[in-house]
């Protein structure tokens, strides 16, 4: 297995280079997010140790734009910010684990053998519908390539809706994921909101993705 370690402490650089090979690991070293980005373009890795504070570019930059260029990569984000936010903001970037400095390096063998253990998935961060595009990170949308101006429940039922594309959803099913409230018989908010983001979505084009099925619920189904 080869690892890259992108970090800016050099000795602590060394000392995982060091106990990486004595384990009988490959693996290569940069201190700059810029090489350390070039690096893993243009090499073969099965994971890469990724430090947030980096010179020339801050590491979650580095993780961004892997997972935009559709690298799978097994990452694990090494780092002294170790808040909530810093953690949730590594992850919804395409992280595959996140450890918080100081740690002990048996720890970290155990992280890099359980994320090269995982199969390869393709990233998820931005999902694909047919022409409808929907980015979790940036929290945008757009449709045959032109914004979308949602609010911020809007987005959060298109996203629902294209997570689970092809599934019937029921009224119940949507409130309690995007609001987070008990099914009333007698609300229509799941139906003003569909209305709201078919107007946004479908209105204009021949392909209208997010559909009706009477009397159980909605479904964003692909044509074909």
């Amino acid at each position: 297995m080869r690892v890259l370690v992108i970090e800016d402490d050099v000795k602590l650089l060394e000392s995982v280079r060091k106990g990486l090979k004595e384990s009988g690991f490959g693996a290569d070293g940069a201190s700059d997010g810029r090489e350390g980005l070039a690096r893993a373009l243009e090499g073969e890795y099965d994971a890469i140790v990724l430090d947030l504070m980096l010179p020339g570019l801050p590491g979650l930059e580095v993780l961004k734009a892997l997972r935009e260029g559709r690298r799978t990569t097994p990452v694990l984000v090494l780092s002294a910010r170790s808040s909530v936010e810093d953690r949730v903001r590594g992850l919804d970037l395409g992280a595959d684990d996140y450890l918080a400095k100081p740690f002990s390096f048996q720890e970290l063998m155990a992280r890099l053998r359980a994320i090269t253990r995982r199969p390869a998935v393709e990233p998820s961060t931005v999902l694909v519908a047919a022409d409808l595009e929907v980015d979790t990170v940036r929290r945008e949308a757009t449709r045959a390539g032109r914004r979308l101006e949602l609010t911020a429940k809007e987005f959060s039922l298109l996203e629902y809706l294209t997570r689970r594309k092809g599934v019937v959803l029921t009224r119940t099913m949507i409130l309690d994921h995007v609001w987070d409230l008990d099914y009333d018989g007698g609300s229509n908010l799941v139906e003003v909101y569909v209305n709201y983001l078919r107007r946004k979505v479908d209105a204009g084009h021949d392909v209208k993705l997010i559909q009706t099925v009477r009397g159980s619920g909605y479904v964003l189904r692909e044509p074909g």
